[in-house]
């Protein structure tokens, strides 16, 4: 039986390297904007800032791949997820760093009180401490040592993670009045998680056939 092409093309052992080259491409931009001197007048800050919207990107991204692969009865899209997972944690990390020299000079007292003092940090750095687990057992030898129930649980984290993500960033630009871009992540976020609700329930709703005589 011949898979269809979209199949062949996502299984295609270029594909992999094809998809980290493209999810590099913002990281590759920010460098070379660093060094030609193109981050505008607060580069520290558009850094920081690019750095948080390419995590909320990924994570975005990271959440449609099971949608995408049910819709579209495509389940090569699913050997892509755990890198996309890692490269949205690639960038938290990178965000984090950022805001750690930047902003904070590394003075791990300051950053301490900064978290603690300031609402839409503390909720960004809950995020980022979530997410850390799921990098971390992001490979085939921690699913097999944790098992896959345990492991498919611990990745759920994902969903609160998501909200954090888009909360944190909800406060951020709430001191500037601007929220257009947080309500395209909140529809898009909204609607990923719902589909994964209605498919919840779907699962739940008792099959009618059971009580057939």
């Amino acid at each position: 039986m011949n898979l269809p092409s979209r199949q062949k093309l996502l299984l295609h052992p270029v594909a992999k390297p094809v998809v980290f080259l493209l999810c590099l491409l913002p990281f590759a931009w920010l460098l070379y904007a660093a060094i030609a001197n193109e981050l505008g007048a607060n580069p520290a800050e558009a850094l920081i800032r690019a750095t948080g919207d390419w995590t909320l990107r990924f994570i975005c991204i990271v959440l449609a791949v099971t949608p995408l692969r049910v819709i579209t009865s495509t389940p090569a899209l699913a050997r892509f997820r755990r890198m996309l997972g890692l490269f949205a944690y690639f960038y938290v990390l990178i965000h984090l760093l950022s805001y750690s020299w930047f902003d904070m000079g590394f003075d791990v007292a300051d950053i301490i009180k900064d978290i603690i003092k300031r609402p839409f940090i503390l909720v960004g750095f809950s995020a980022f401490l979530l997410l850390t687990p799921l990098a971390a057992t992001s490979f085939n030898a921690a699913i097999k040592a944790m098992r896959a129930r345990r492991w498919q649980l611990l990745h759920k984290l994902v969903y609160p993670i998501a909200a954090l993500g888009l909360l944190h960033f909800f406060w951020m630009r709430a001191g500037k009045n601007n929220f257009a871009e947080v309500f395209v992540y909140a529809a898009i976020i909204a609607a990923l998680l719902g589909w994964r609700l209605q498919q919840f329930l779907k699962k739940k709703k008792p099959n009618p056939s059971m009580y057939a005589g």
